[in-house]
Order: structure tokens, then C-alpha cells, then sequence
């Protein structure tokens, strides 16, 4: 029976003070027993928490008691166990970082595209569909049709659009008009702000997932499904499939790359230290680190103690 309550949360929102809520959100978190990740910039709040679901939902309605924050939207999921081993508020300057400041996604964002009539839209041909995740992300599932560009952060996704504006590129004007794009991310952050973006180089049609590629998968029928293969997430479930259900993949903990069975069955694999990707990126030195991490984490499991040295990152 799944004990711990995951809930990912944004909101594009003005948050001039927001370095004045990280004591008090973060003593908020402690004192439920919720840990997870919490970004914090002047444009507004992102992250992941999970805990006891009694625990969870209060810092939820802390959160909603800021006049700014009452509509704040959450998915939920459940966990066996704990996916999380800190709690972290963080201060930033973008709550998701595009390197862009004049976008305002809060002003400037796309249409909204419910789950249920994403797949009617990438039935019209003219649509330009365009995954703004990273590329490791990318490699374990998208939807049909979709552009991958490539990126390792997002930070490279403006790039990317402007060398894709020009004469000859995906998203370059035909017969003078540009082209329908719709975009989709995890959760809806990454492509709510790529949205703005594009609205901001003058496209007049631009479109995105409303809740990212997550709740389309709690809310589609697999068997009505346009997504392959199964979804990334920033935390210890690695990847989830249909109906949130976790995956198959397990994460590297040296480039923290996600591996499936084949990749695990790779030469080059040793658990918590290496696979084939990037084997021969590391040093022996820097292996032997690794190794010594995973015997901890090893020796913390059989005392079926946690082991906080074995944390994902987020590489957005």
C-alpha cells in the first residue's frame, strides 16, 4: 500500500518578495515531515514534495493562504517509499530557466490544450509539434510526430527556435505566415514559458499541453494514447507510464542519465558508478568515489536506514 503522497506543483505568478516566504515555507515543509525540492523567483513558485499526504496537503494550504497563490494547481501521485531525501527552498532567479527575461509566461503564454483534446490537435497536419524537454528525457518517451531538439538544458531551447526561424527550418514561415506549433513538457512549466517565448518572436498560433505530458498520461486511455514509451521524472521513480504507474528505468548515478534493461546490460554498467554513456568520461579516481558511495548506500539499505547521498538532480 503506497505510503507517501507526491505532489508536483508551478505557478507563473508576481512574487517580488519571494525570498521573505523560504524560512517560513521551509519551516512549513520541516514541521509536516515533506521533502522535495521548492523553487522560489519573482516569477513565481516550482517544484516537488512528498510526505505523509496529512503533511503534504498542509503545505499546499499554506502555500494557498497567499492571495497570490490560491489558485496554485497540483498533480498528485503515490509512492512506496519516500522519493525525496531533503527538503530544499531555493532562491532564483527563474523558477525555470530559459535565460530569457523579457518573457512573461504569465502574460504571454500560449492557448491551453486539455489532455482529452491534445490528440485531436496533433491530428491537423499544419501543427508543428515540438517536445521542449531535454534530449536524455527525450530518449525514453515523447508523442508521435514530435520534434526533438536536441537540448541538454532548456536554457539551449532558444537557440535551437531561432536557427529553426530561419529560411529553410521547421518552424520558418511558409508562403509568409508562421506555422502552428503546439509544445508539451513533464508537467507544463517548460513549455508554458517556451510558449511565451515563441509568442514573443510574433508566433499568433502556439499551443500547450495543459499539465504537461503527466496529466495526460493520469487522464488518456492508454489504448487511445499518441505517447511512446514512458515519461521522465525528477525524482527516484525515474520514469512513469500510462495511468503514473512507475517505469522501468532506473537513473545512472554518475551522469545521471536514465537506463533501461539494455543499457543495464551493458559491459560498461556497474551499478552507481558508471554506464556506457559515460564510462569513459570519469577518472579512475572519481570510480572509486562512486563505488565507495554505493557500498554506503548498500550498507544503509540493509540497515533499512535512508541514504541521502544517492538524490537525483534536476538537470532542466
Amino acid at each position: 500500500m503506497p505510503e507517501f503522497l507526491t505532489a508536483a506543483l508551478y505557478k507563473f505568478v508576481e512574487l517580488p518578495d519571494f525570498a521573505e516566504l523560504q524560512a517560513p515555507l521551509l519551516a512549513c515543509c520541516e514541521s509536516h515531515g515533506v521533502k522535495g525540492t521548492l523553487l522560489l523567483a519573482a516569477e513565481g513558485i516550482n517544484g516537488t514534495i512528498a510526505g505523509p499526504a496529512k503533511g503534504v496537503h498542509a503545505v499546499l494550504a499554506f502555500l494557498r493562504q497567499d492571495a497570490r497563490l490560491t489558485t496554485l494547481e497540483h498533480k498528485e501521485a503515490w509512492a512506496a517509499h519516500m522519493p525525496f531525501y531533503r527538503m530544499k527552498v531555493r532562491l532564483k532567479r527563474e523558477i525555470v530557466t530559459l535565460g530569457v527575461p523579457e518573457v512573461h509566461p504569465a502574460l504571454m503564454a500560449g492557448q491551453y490544450v486539455k489532455p482529452e483534446d491534445w490528440n485531436h490537435l496533433l491530428d491537423d497536419p499544419e501543427v508543428v509539434l515540438v517536445d521542449t524537454r531535454n534530449d536524455y528525457e527525450v530518449s525514453i518517451g515523447t508523442f508521435q510526430g514530435a520534434i526533438n531538439p536536441a537540448t541538454r538544458s532548456f536554457s539551449e531551447l532558444p537557440g535551437w527556435v531561432e536557427r529553426e526561424m530561419a529560411e529553410g527550418g521547421r518552424l520558418a514561415p511558409v508562403e509568409g505566415k508562421k506555422p502552428k506549433v503546439a509544445m508539451f513538457c513533464t508537467g507544463g512549466i517548460r513549455c508554458e514559458k517556451s510558449t511565451a517565448f515563441l509568442r514573443s518572436k510574433g508566433f499568433d498560433e502556439v499551443y500547450h499541453l495543459e499539465g504537461g505530458i503527466l496529466k495526460y498520461l493520469e487522464t488518456v486511455p492508454e489504448a487511445q494514447s499518441y505517447w511512446q514509451g514512458e515519461c521522465f521524472v525528477f525524482d527516484e521513480r525515474v520514469s512513469v507510464g500510462h495511468g503514473l504507474h512507475a517505469g522501468h528505468y532506473t537513473l545512472c548515478r554518475s551522469c545521471r542519465d536514465p537506463l533501461s534493461e539494455e543499457d543495464r546490460a551493458s559491459p560498461l554498467f556497474e551499478l552507481g558508478v558508471s554506464c556506457a554513456r559515460c564510462h569513459a568520461t570519469t577518472t579512475e579516481q572519481q570510480k572509486q568515489g562512486y563505488r565507495e558511495r554505493q557500498r554506503q548506500v548498500e550498507l544503509a539499505q540493509a540497515r533499512q536506514q535512508p541514504h541521502i547521498g544517492v538524490r537525483q538532480q534536476d538537470k532542466s
